[in-house]
């Protein structure tokens, strides 16, 4: 347990940030989720709307270091990829 009011501190800090990471990374999910429901609809126009979307929300996670740069670029080719092919 934290004693000195520096580690007090600390861990207060951790606990918001942890708040705020964990509500981003589920607004995250949400989006990638949208991208799958729409790719196993078949539904082109709906696919590609919902990558649309989730492409900045996925880089904000970046940019924020709730996500790797390069996991990020992944997901968004894969799918990317995915979208594609539907025709």
């Amino acid at each position: 347990m934290a004693n000195s009011p520096q580690a007090k501190k600390r861990a207060r800090q951790i606990a918001r940030r942890t708040d705020v990471n964990k509500a981003r990374r589920s607004r995250i999910r949400t989006y990638l989720r949208r991208v799958e429901e729409a790719i196993a609809s078949g539904d082109k126009d709906a696919a590609q709307n919902a990558l649309r979307a989730a492409q900045p929300e996925l880089m904000r996670g970046v940019s924020k270091g709730v996500f790797h740069k390069n996991t990020a670029s992944r997901k968004i080719s894969r799918l990317s990829s995915r979208v594609k092919a539907l025709s």
